[in-house]
């Protein structure tokens, strides 16, 4: 049955607890349980593990048994551009895993310039974990990944979450660097700001409290991306964009279950997205968070937390 919810949350954090400690990477071929319970997003240890001869950077959160679920992060992302409040609130009842795909950050290898190319990349990943059942979760172009390997590998998904995402052609991201481009000479908080939160006090204050969340893990920090990643990600994300006539014909062969959520005020991803996606998935539910922008789920941290934990269960 297909539902379609809208929720209006307050939420403000204000977080001052920083620490200064230096950056390192440690190599793990092994993962005990008692590890896995003492770690959050804060201090989960970066691992290693050989992906088809590339090292692949990531970290696990949570410790319960059953279906991990994986997150795919956005343009630019890594490990540590995701919201704590997130990945914290979801690894209370589930093991968590993120990583760096292909090229970005700390994992090695040249990151690919198409969407497809990444999914597969993200798939032999999971493979090389020996895991073969997974939920996944996927954040703007996390989840033009996401849809790609649910397509692949439908036997690997048992359920999908698409946040701030849309099928191929998305309306309105085609307009992605004019976007990008009336974010020149903002610093890294006013960036964030402007592209993912709306101009309402509420929304600014949820964002600053966003913003500050993120930036506290200091040590064993993810590396900020290269310039070719970059490049190979924008590049994928505007061939993306091109309109496709069959996109949403295509994405009915997704037969797992799928929660969509996006902000009413999406900037690069038109909310439109999510209602075309929800009427062409058979078994998709569709949360709409008002007075929200490109990263609604980080505004309304405990609202989509509770949404994503009863939808997993």
């Amino acid at each position: 049955m297909k539902t379609i919810r809208k929720i209006s949350v307050t939420s403000a954090l204000c977080l001052t607890l920083f620490t200064t400690l230096s950056m390192s990477c440690r190599e793990e071929n092994e993962i005990t349980v008692q590890e896995i319970q003492a770690e959050n997003h804060q201090n989960a240890k970066t691992r290693f593990i050989d992906v088809k001869g590339t090292p692949f950077a990531y970290r696990i959160l949570g410790n319960d048994a059953g279906i991990p679920l994986v997150l795919l992060p956005g343009l630019g992302g890594s490990m540590d551009d995701w919201d704590p409040a997130i990945t914290d609130g979801l690894a209370k009842k589930y093991k968590v895993i993120i990583f760096d795909n292909k090229g970005v950050a700390a994992s090695k290898g040249i990151t690919p310039n198409n969407i497809q190319s990444m999914a597969n990349d993200a798939i032999d990943f999971v493979e090389a974990l020996q895991l073969n059942k997974i939920n996944i979760m996927g954040f703007s172009m996390g989840g033009f990944i996401a849809q790609r390997v649910v397509l692949t590998k439908p036997s690997l998904i048992n359920k999908v979450i698409l946040t701030g995402t849309g099928p191929k052609g998305a309306l309105g991201l085609a307009n992605l660097p004019n976007i990008i481009a009336g974010s020149a000479g903002l610093g890294p908080e006013e960036a964030f700001l402007k592209f993912s939160f709306t101009n309402s006090t509420e929304s600014i204050v949820a964002g600053k409290a966003a913003y500050n969340r993120i930036q506290l893990r200091t040590n064993d920090r993810d590396l900020v991306l290269n310039d070719a990643t970059s490049l190979s990600q924008l590049t994928a994300v505007l061939d993306w964009a091109q309109p496709s006539s069959t996109s949403l014909e295509e994405i009915k062969e997704i037969k797992s279950p799928v929660l969509i959520v996006h902000g009413e005020n999406d900037l690069p991803v038109s909310v439109q997205n999510a209602y075309n996606m929800h009427d062409n998935l058979e078994h998709s539910e569709l949360l709409i968070f008002p007075d929200s922008g490109h990263a609604s789920f980080f505004q309304n941290h405990s609202a989509f937390v509770a949404k994503a934990s009863e939808f997993l269960k």
